[in-house]
């Protein structure tokens, strides 16, 4: 977490996947936090480039785990809906699973040219309901149901066409 006269920003910092465990859930909640009621805009980043962040933590999907790790999930969700701050999402790699699920939780995706958005739960055989809320208003219903029940990843062109994304940039730029 860091900040400078005109903004916010997170960084996962767990290369080279950035996964999101409970340890990590609870960071992000801390930092979504600390900027709640100011006037700054909140920039979420990753640090590598394989991936934003390459979803939620299997291992605590399992067990007496899994209560928690939702639970903390699905409280960050909330809190970002609730910022009344600019949310932006900075995308150089995968964004997969629960990583794209907080991705499109921001108001703003800019993804580097190398970056790739998807749904991949599917293929575990469980269902994503916070992507399910997400690309049911953030796309045309059939191609939002198409990327959760195919589990296709797509790039970031793609992206950007179907509204997900805000912007593509050259990763060199980027």
């Amino acid at each position: 977490f860091s900040s400078d006269a005109n903004a916010y920003r997170i960084k996962l910092c767990d290369p080279p996947l950035n996964i999101l465990d409970v340890a990590m859930l609870d960071e992000l909640r801390d930092a979504v936090a600390r900027v709640a009621h100011d006037r700054h805009a909140l920039i979420i980043d990753a640090q590598g480039e394989k991936a934003f962040s390459a979803g939620a933590s299997v291992q605590d999907h399992l067990g007496d785990r899994v209560a928690t790790m939702l639970g903390h999930f699905h409280d960050c969700f909330r809190m970002l809906a609730k910022l009344d701050v600019v949310t932006v999402a900075l995308v150089r790699g995968a964004a997969l699973g629960g990583g794209c699920e907080l991705a499109l939780g921001c108001d703003f995706v800019l993804a580097s040219e190398r970056a790739k958005f998807g749904q991949p739960e599917i293929n575990l055989g469980v269902f994503p309901p916070v992507a399910a809320y997400q690309l049911s208003r953030q796309l045309a219903p059939r191609k939002g149901l198409e990327l959760l029940l195919t589990g296709d990843t797509i790039d970031a062109v793609a992206a950007e066409r179907l509204g997900l994304v805000n912007a593509v940039f050259p990763f060199a730029e980027f």
